[in-house]
């Protein structure tokens, strides 16, 4: 079967009223409900609960609490690197932006402008830069660390679909990460300024930030933005930014110069917060 129609199920279903329903069951407090719940989804998945820092599953009084969970201090060393991978999971893609192409999967491209939601000025910084695209699986941990020092700007929560992130619709819907709801935020790094986008998907309940709080619902439809230039936010690399409630995707852009990703990462290898990402390497 092709990726086009195995992916074809998802423009019908009713993707919007089942993240809705996903999201009032994830942070329902059901009791010894939500416990049976939370021991058929760690069965099911293979989730490592010994890495939590409370690795008992009747401790956690709702499926989202579980579900960004933390880890035990010293579980995800940071590598000395200039950029590190700031969550566990799975390679999509990674690579140059060419001029303002973001390569998604075979056959499939999409522009920096819409990625960011719109904004040409924006997006122009990172023409002949640099992305990396990383996919979060159910059984990962779902909390999302700095990549590297930064300085938060903006943060732009765009409305869009919630397909899902797997990597049999990257293959097989167009522009998938620019067609699916995301927050966008925008740093000021060491070398120039970088973004670090959540991307939603079906099912994802809700987007979180740890300056800001739940970001979505509510759900406008339409683009809102945050500006912090009077209310700074600065984070450091490996502290963590941010959060999925049910899991989906990260994308990252770099300004074009000296960047040289891990040379041992290719598409579709596991990674883990902490390891090294990239360097950025002197003219």
């Amino acid at each position: 079967m092709s990726d086009r129609l195995a992916v074809l199920p998802q423009y019908l279903l009713p993707k919007q009223a089942l993240t809705l329903l996903a999201g009032r069951i994830a942070s329902a407090r059901g009791g010894a409900s939500t416990t049976r719940l939370i021991r058929w989804f760690v069965k099911r998945y293979g989730v490592d609960m010994a890495e939590a820092a409370d690795p008992d599953i009747a401790a956690y009084p709702s499926f989202n609490e579980f579900f960004t969970r933390a880890l035990k201090p010293g579980a995800r060393p940071l590598a000395q690197a200039d950029l590190i991978c700031p969550v566990d999971g799975a390679i999509s893609q990674f690579g140059r932006i060419e001029r303002d192409q973001i390569f998604q999967a075979k056959g499939h491209r999409y522009s920096t402008a819409a990625m960011v939601g719109g904004d040409a000025t924006l997006a122009k910084q990172f023409d002949d830069g640099h992305f990396a695209t990383l996919y979060l699986s159910p059984r990962d941990y779902h909390r999302i660390h700095m990549p590297c020092d930064g300085r938060l700007r903006r943060m732009i929560h765009v409305p869009g679909a919630l397909f899902s992130v797997n990597p049999t619709t990257a293959r097989g819907v167009p522009g998938l990460f620019a067609r699916n709801e995301r927050v966008v935020c925008v740093f000021d790094g060491p070398r120039g300024p970088f973004v670090l986008a959540l991307v939603g998907a079906t099912i994802v309940g809700s987007m979180a930030t740890v300056w800001h709080g739940v970001v979505n619902p509510p759900r406008t439809g339409t683009l809102r933005e945050w500006r912090y230039d009077d209310a700074p936010v600065t984070l450091k690399q490996g502290d963590e930014m941010g959060r999925f409630l049910l899991g989906s995707t990260v994308v990252m852009l770099f300004p074009a110069g000296p960047l040289a990703f891990n040379p041992a990462w290719q598409p579709a290898l596991p990674i883990r917060l902490g390891e090294a990402m990239a360097s950025l390497q002197s003219a």
